[in-house]
């Protein structure tokens, strides 16, 4: 029985974690697409331009 505790607990705990990687990733992209939504693709490509 002890055995079975530990096997439910540890399932749980990376079925808890594989969420929240996802949660985070779905997070960051839409983070991402805001920026890209709002950068001045042109102005920005100047600039990088320019550093080389």
């Amino acid at each position: 029985m002890d055995e079975l505790r530990w096997g439910t607990f540890i399932g749980l705990f990376v079925v808890f974690l594989i969420l929240l990687l996802i949660a985070a990733h779905y997070w960051r992209e839409l983070r991402r697409q805001r920026l890209l939504r709002r950068m001045d693709h042109h102005h920005w490509w100047d600039v990088m331009r320019q550093r080389h």
